[in-house]
């Protein structure tokens, strides 16, 4: 996008002079207050609006120069609510754009049933109707119809804000995974900085009247607001989001207080700890107790304290790790491997300590010294 401005007859700019270069294969977040012009910059990407000024181009080709039919038919598209046709089942709502496209009816249901095993739909629904799936079914089946014919581009209109939050993480969640198989140029609008931060390779700010505030990847833009504007809509918690950025493979963990549960007297007397973890046979925590509520030999699992979420390092981030620490009823977060068995446990004080050695060494590296 070069200098693209939309300005309507009645003097309104709804979008003002923007440039942007959405890089190939990646998720484009569009992000900012109502009015700033996301939804219109979005419409321009497939001429559903059309810029007053500027240029569009798509691999190099002004978008101005290929029969919009053509155009909206090569990049998926995907609004708030679905926008499926409520006369159509699920099947034929997903083979639409394929069925448009002059594929056979029996190639495109094929297509259809494909995609949505992809996007997590049992293939048992292809012949309900919109109105007998739930809203988190009908956003799927939006996004496995704008999948359908495999276009490059995908364009997703604040698709999951109509859905409640539980459903709305898994709905991320897919995508992620979707975007991961499929490596589709995708251009995602929302008014939400968290779901901006979880998905964007990219984020673009806008502020009201359609200008661009700063274009970054989600690390760069929670590390270095550019300005006032940006620092206040990424909120007071941009320090704690940051922490997603960051990894918890560095955590120094012990396993000192940790005992399983046919521990020896030696055994629990020997950490010193307030506390004690006790697993189970195969190394999986059951729970917190204080070593003199442990009778040796025959741990009770009846009164010990919760575990806790537990987190995998290397695989989670700081944020989680803290997060895991912060809701244990001790303050000690449990550390363990792919398959849930205890690697070691971590305190509050020493995921501190790891937040502050990470945001020296990110000092350091903006300062272009070397570590």
């Amino acid at each position: 996008m070069d200098s693209v401005t939309k300005r309507y007859p009645d003097g309104t700019v709804a979008v003002d002079r923007l440039s942007l270069d959405v890089p190939d294969r990646s998720i484009t977040v569009l992000v900012g207050p109502s009015g700033c012009g996301k939804t219109t910059t979005l419409r321009m990407i497939n001429r559903m609006v059309e810029p007053t000024e500027g240029t569009i181009l798509l691999d190099g080709e002004d978008i101005r120069r290929r029969p919009v039919t053509d155009l909206r038919r090569s990049m998926g598209y995907v609004i708030q609510n679905a926008g499926l046709f409520p006369h159509r089942t699920i099947v034929d709502n997903i083979a639409t754009v394929p069925r448009m496209l002059g594929w056979g009816r029996r190639r495109a249901r094929e297509r259809a049933a494909e995609l949505m095993e992809r996007v997590g739909l049992d293939t048992s629904l292809a012949e309900r109707y919109p109105y007998q799936l739930s809203g988190g079914q009908q956003q799927r089946v939006g996004v496995a119809r704008a999948l359908a014919a495999d276009p490059p581009v995908l364009l997703m209109d604040e698709p999951f804000s109509a859905v409640d939050p539980v459903v709305r993480k898994g709905l991320q969640d897919e995508l992620l995974r979707i975007q991961e198989e499929l490596g589709k140029t995708i251009v995602f609008v929302t008014h939400d900085i968290d779901e901006a931060v979880k998905l964007g390779t990219m984020v673009a700010v806008l502020r009201e009247g359609g200008r661009l505030a700063q274009y970054a990847s989600p690390a760069e833009l929670l590390s270095a607001p550019a300005d006032g504007f940006v620092e206040d809509f990424l909120g007071a918690d941009r320090g704690i989001r940051r922490l997603s950025f960051l990894p918890s493979a560095a955590l120094e963990l012990t396993t000192d207080a940790v005992v399983p549960a046919d521990a020896s007297a030696e055994r629990i007397a020997a950490s010193g700890a307030r506390y004690l973890l006790v697993t189970d046979p195969d190394g999986r925590p059951l729970g917190w107790a204080e070593p003199g509520e442990l009778i040796a030999g025959d741990i009770s699992t009846d009164r010990l304290l919760p575990p806790g979420r537990p987190f995998v390092p290397g695989t989670d981030s700081l944020r989680v790790a803290l997060d895991c620490a912060v809701l244990s009823p001790t303050g000690w977060a449990v550390a363990v491997d792919a398959g849930g068995r205890v690697t070691g446990i971590v305190s509050q004080q020493a995921i501190g300590e790891a937040i502050r050695a990470a945001h020296a060494r990110g000092r350091t590296d903006q300062a272009g010294v070397a570590p």
